[in-house]
């Protein structure tokens, strides 16, 4: 125990040392930035102020490019992965233990509902359907004779009604047995294409088994999962842009649901999106890229992300303007809005014909001639 002790206060005292060496290199970072973003800016002001009084640079000219702001209708994306799903996507299976006798379609083959598919072996059934006929037919025979002395008030009444009762009876059994046999044909519940066929004759089935899978293509629809914190922004009847890279396509449409339950797990909800056949051919499991408008501005001014600085001040950019027969950099302070796909909404700062400097802006200064 007395061992002890002093490793223990050691190690605190490490722990100490660590603690504080990790506290003064932050500090120190922290400084050593503030004083960079300092020097920055007084860089930048003393090529300003040299700019006004030194011929060399005032003889300079810099070549730039430059993109003239103008109205225009700035949208912005919310994107997610996503895939075709089929509402009418379904694996056919068996009802019932047999072998199968005939498989009567093949993969690509057009389907309707209730066709048949595939067949199981039957010859047992067939033989207790033969058989239960004759005995329908013996008490159908039996009621109508009945019925005929009863209507002529021949017979008790007894009788009669003994008679329905065994056809009715006899009726019920034939309709469960032509069910069993029914269910040795394996049928379409939709109509659609053929995608594949996992069965072969002679095999043995057993009931889910799935045999074959259809596929309805004119009922298909985009699936996606959206992170929550869009979902008031998403709404049934959005704008969306579908593009499917697989085969180079876009295709415009509409949220046709927006679901309102997020998912434990990834913090998701769920987007569809029907498609259209007129649009093209699509396939179940086709991967889609999902655009999804969520805010849009008919009279935005936009200028390419990158050509908005910061400083100090605040946002600004530098634009083409015209003085005393030159064409000089002019620094003019922006309030940016939304931002997407490299291109950023201007809320406050630019109007219609400004001249935006998008090459050669990183070293100009205030005053600066310019050339495009």
């Amino acid at each position: 125990m007395k061992n002890l002790i002093p490793v223990l206060i050691i190690a605190s005292a490490l722990s100490a040392c660590s603690s504080e060496e990790k506290s003064d290199k932050k500090a120190e970072l922290d400084s050593l930035v503030n004083v960079q973003t300092a020097l920055n800016e007084k860089i930048k002001t003393l090529k300003e102020e040299l700019a006004k009084t030194d011929t060399s640079i005032k003889e300079k000219v810099t070549l730039v490019e430059v993109y003239e702001a103008a109205p225009e209708h700035f949208k912005h994306y919310i994107e997610v992965q996503a895939k075709v799903d089929g509402d009418e996507d379904v694996q056919v299976s068996a009802e019932t233990m047999g072998i199968v006798t005939a498989v009567l379609v093949r993969a690509g083959d057009k389907v309707s509902k209730d066709q048949v598919l595939v067949t199981l072996d039957d010859k047992s059934l067939r033989q207790s359907l033969a058989e239960m006929q004759s005995q329908v037919d013996l008490v159908n025979s039996l009621y109508i004779k009945q019925k005929s002395l009863w209507d002529q008030k021949i017979g008790s009444e007894v009788q009669y009604i003994q008679a329905k009762t065994n056809k009715e009876a006899m009726e019920n059994r034939m309709a469960g047995l032509k069910e069993q046999w029914n269910m040795t044909r394996i049928k379409s519940p939709i109509n659609g294409v053929v995608d594949a066929v996992n069965v072969k004759i002679g095999q043995a089935l057993a009931p889910g088994y799935p045999a074959v899978h259809v596929v309805n293509l004119t009922s298909l629809k985009v699936k996606g999962e959206v992170a929550e914190s869009f979902i008031s922004k998403v709404h049934k009847g959005n704008d969306v842009l579908m593009y499917f890279p697989d085969i180079d396509k876009e295709v415009k449409g509409k949220v046709d649901y927006s679901g309102s339950a997020i998912n434990n797990v990834n913090r998701t909800f769920n987007v569809e999106v029907r498609l259209n056949t007129k649009d093209g051919v699509f396939h179940p499991n086709m991967i889609c890229v999902l655009k999804i408008i969520d805010y849009t501005a008919p009279q935005a001014m936009v200028v390419p992300v990158k050509t908005i600085q910061n400083s100090s001040d605040g946002n600004y950019v530098f634009i083409a303007s015209a003085e005393n027969g030159k064409v000089v950099a002019k620094r003019q302070t922006v309030k940016p809005g939304v931002s997407y796909n490299g291109m950023t909404e201007i809320r406050e700062g630019l109007k219609q014909g400004d001249k935006v400097i998008t090459v050669g802006y990183a070293d100009l200064v205030e005053g600066e001639e310019i050339k495009f």
